[in-house]
């Protein structure tokens, strides 16, 4: 059994929602030999990404970065996980109010420094929210879940 973790921070009814269809993807069921976690940032760890197969970050686009809480489960598991997690599989989505630059950006750079292998380009909700980004997040957890099932990862 494949363990693929979602890190998400989701503080409205609207992140919520795509949250929760990154895990409804994830959790299709032609997907077998997978078991997904879902976890806010705050209440995950190191421990956590240790013993996972694959993650699957979201986060808000706050002020042009990443979510507060986003960036303390970095900081939190940045140095524990840095010689241990090389190659894990990630990608990530961010619901951004405006384009999305600077959030994408620090991802990228705290991701490249762990030597993390993006598996698939990352999915930014740009502007108003629209209902077509929670089946845009189904496709991504379901993507990721699926190549987990199948070996590819």
């Amino acid at each position: 059994m494949k363990r693929l973790l979602i890190v998400a921070h989701a503080p409205s009814p609207n992140t919520l929602r795509l949250r929760d269809a990154v895990k409804d993807g994830a959790c299709h069921e032609d997907i077998e030999a997978v078991e997904v976690v879902v976890k806010a940032p705050l209440e995950a760890g190191p421990d956590d990404i240790l013993n996972c197969d694959a993650i699957i970050l979201g986060t808000t686009e706050n002020l042009g970065y990443m979510s507060g809480a986003l960036k303390d489960f970095f900081d939190r598991s940045y140095y524990p996980c840095l010689e241990l997690t090389q190659g894990l599989p990630f990608t990530y989505y961010i619901r951004a109010g405006h384009d999305g630059t600077g959030t994408n950006r620090a991802i990228e750079s705290i991701t490249t420094g762990l030597r993390w292998k993006l598996i698939q380009e990352p999915l930014i909700c740009r502007g108003e929210y629209r209902d077509e980004f929670e089946e845009q997040c189904r496709e991504l957890g379901m993507y990721v879940a699926a190549s987990l099932d199948a070996g590819l990862l």
